[in-house]
């Protein structure tokens, strides 16, 4: 798994578009549209276009959360699929400009809102809802969640990247980005040794966040990487995935703006809560899309 080969960088980088790895297609160096196409408008004041990775199902949970506490939060959700380039449409990036799911436009207020913590917060604020209201137990839940928003890419694409995805396993950066995902297991678990969720005793978006990165990496349900960083070690932080991840909009949500896995847990497009028993892809399939 060493490096046998040391690599000299040059003087001045130049982008080398075969050497991406499994994203090379979708990653550049450079930011704007690639295309013109208009964004769909459905019929509801929220529209959501994202696609169900962990940064796009900690917004539809969210929603889906927001639902079933009575909120008037109906939402249209577009598939974006970033494989094959949607985020780079001129629609898309007037909504975000940084061209990564999710993205919301709220047609009630005409606010674009992109970057998922920005949205959650966004949504918590304008429902008044998973974000408690005395400063002390606020501040606690958002000292959390954007903590979640800045350790998370060294999990994805730092830990996840170089393990799961580059296209040649090197030591270094895999024990450099093992190290630190265990050690932000860590700052989880003895967080939640003392406290049933991250913000403290309350269900909060910082819970939301974190779940469908941290949750899924100690469930294995990301990098097939378990075993490897022994996450049945991290006792609270097992316990919390357990809570949060089976409660019945979390488990609505992360079918959202999914296009792989088992059909029956796809709903690609959702337009109305109906459709989580009509238009899963074992229903619909490709033909009716």
């Amino acid at each position: 798994m060493s490096d046998t080969t040391a690599y000299t960088p040059p003087k001045v980088w130049t982008w080398d578009a075969e050497s991406g790895g499994k994203f090379a297609n979708i990653n550049r160096p450079i930011s704007g549209p690639t295309h013109d196409k208009d964004l769909p408008v459905g019929k509801h004041p929220l529209q959501l276009h994202s696609l169900a990775t962990p940064n796009g199902v900690k917004v539809t949970v969210m929603l889906e959360e927001l639902l079933a506490a009575g909120h008037a939060a109906e939402y249209d959700a577009w598939l974006i699929n970033i494989q094959e380039g949607d985020q780079f449409s001129s629609g898309f990036v007037d909504v975000n400009p940084n061209s990564k799911i999710p993205a919301l436009f709220d047609k009630d207020t005409g606010v674009r809102v992109f970057e998922s913590g920005a949205i959650l917060l966004y949504l918590a604020e304008k429902y008044g809802a998973f974000l408690p209201k005395n400063v002390v137990d606020r501040t606690e839940t958002l000292n959390w969640l954007f903590w979640l928003q800045g350790s998370a890419p060294y999990l994805g694409g730092g830990f996840g990247h170089f393990y799961a995805y580059a296209p040649e396993k090197f030591e270094y950066p895999i024990n450099r980005f093992t190290m630190e995902a265990k050690r932000q297991l860590d700052v989880l678990n003895q967080r939640l040794e003392d406290y049933e969720y991250l913000g403290g005793d309350d269900y909060s978006i910082a819970d939301m966040a974190t779940a469908p990165w941290y949750g899924a990496l100690v469930k294995g349900l990301v990098y097939d990487a378990a075993e490897f960083l022994d996450v049945a070690s991290y006792e609270h932080v097992n316990r919390w995935a357990d809570t949060v991840m089976n409660r019945p909009a979390y488990l609505r949500g992360k079918m959202v703006n999914r296009a792989w896995g088992e059909p029956s847990e796809q709903l690609r497009e959702r337009h109305d809560a109906a459709d989580f028993d009509t238009r899963t892809w074992d229903k619909i399939g490709d033909d009716k899309e």
